[in-house]
C-alpha cells in the first residue's frame, strides 16, 4: 500500500504533465514511490516526503529536471517484439530501397529511445542486411526527454541482463566487446546513430523526411489531445510512402484519420492515406 500522501501524489502528477505533458492516473502512486525514492537518497533526503517538500519550496530546475526523468524513463530491449524487426528487414526496407534513387537517403527515428537498444538494433539490423546502406544511404535519429539515459545511450554500455533480453548470440559475437561485467557496442554501430535530446510535447529536433518512425510504447503515456497533437506533428515529417510503427496496444484510431493501419504479417504499422484528412 502507498505512503504517499495524495496531496504529494497530486503535486508530482501536476509536475510531470506541465514538463512531459505525460498523466499520471490515480493508481500510479507506486510507480512514484519506486522512482523517486532512490532518487530521494541520491540526491541527498531522507526520504521522498522531504525530496517534495523541498520541490515545493523552489528547489530548481535540476531537481526538477531529474524528478521528471526518472518518472519518464521507458521500458526497453533490444530488438523488443521481434515483429516489427522482422518485417523492417523482410518488408519495408527492400520496398523503401526499391522506390528510391541511388542516391537518395533513407531517414529513420527513433523516438523516445530510452537507452538505446532500439535505434541500435535498427542499426546493426542495417549493418546485417543492407550494408550497402550503412555506407552513406542511412541515417538513424533516436530521441530522449532524459540526458541521462542518452548519455547511457552514447556510451553502448550494456549489462548482461540487459544484453540478455532480446539480443541473438550471433550479435553479441559480431557487435559487442566484453569490458569487465559489461559489454561495449562496437564503435561502427554507434556512430550509425545520432543522439538528440528531445521532449516530445515541445519543439523537435530538425529532422529530414523521415521514411520510418518508431514511436512505440510511448503515446500510452498522454492524453487524448496531447496523442492527436503529437501525430498530427508525425504527419508533418513522415513521407508519403512512410511508415508509422506504435506499440501493441497503440492506434491512431479515433485520434488521426489521416493514418491507416497495415497488416504486415504479424506486424501493425501505420501509412498516411493516399488523400490525406485534415
Amino acid at each position: 500500500m502507498s505512503t504517499l500522501s495524495p496531496q504529494d501524489f497530486n503535486y508530482i502528477r501536476d509536475l510531470v504533465r506541465r514538463h512531459s505533458a505525460i498523466v499520471l492516473e490515480p493508481d500510479k502512486a507506486y510507480l512514484i514511490e519506486t522512482r523517486l525514492t532512490p532518487l530521494a537518497r541520491q540526491t541527498g533526503f531522507a526520504s521522498l516526503r522531504e525530496l517534495i517538500a523541498s520541490l515545493r519550496i523552489g528547489a530548481g530546475d535540476g531537481l526538477q529536471n531529474k524528478v521528471v526523468e526518472a518518472m519518464t524513463t521507458h521500458e526497453t530491449s533490444f530488438f523488443r517484439d521481434g515483429h516489427p524487426f522482422e518485417t523492417l528487414k523482410t518488408a519495408i526496407l527492400p520496398t523503401l530501397i526499391a522506390r528510391r534513387t541511388p542516391g537518395q537517403h533513407l531517414a529513420i527515428w527513433c523516438a523516445a529511445c530510452s537507452s538505446g537498444q532500439e535505434p541500435f538494433s535498427v542499426a546493426m539490423l542495417a549493418h546485417e542486411y543492407f550494408p550497402h546502406l550503412v555506407r552513406g544511404r542511412l541515417r538513424i535519429f533516436a530521441t530522449d526527454l532524459s540526458g541521462a539515459v542518452l548519455a547511457r545511450a552514447r556510451d553502448g554500455l550494456y549489462t548482461q541482463i540487459e544484453i540478455n533480453r532480446g539480443l541473438p548470440a550471433a550479435l553479441l559475437t559480431r557487435y559487442f566487446d566484453k569490458q569487465g561485467l559489461h559489454w561495449r557496442l562496437k564503435s561502427e554501430i554507434r556512430r550509425m546513430v545520432d543522439f538528440r535530446q528531445s521532449n516530445l510535447v515541445e519543439a523537435w529536433p530538425p529532422f529530414p523526411e523521415l521514411d520510418v518512425i518508431f514511436m512505440r510504447n510511448v503515446l500510452i503515456y498522454f492524453g487524448p489531445e496531447t496523442k492527436k497533437a503529437i501525430l498530427a506533428r508525425v504527419r508533418g515529417i513522415l513521407k508519403p510512402d512512410g511508415y508509422l510503427f506504435l506499440g501493441s496496444s497503440e492506434t491512431t484510431l479515433n485520434l488521426d484519420a489521416a493514418f491507416e493501419p497495415i497488416s504486415m504479417g504479424k506486424t501493425v504499422c501505420y501509412q498516411l492515406r493516399q488523400n490525406r484528412i485534415s
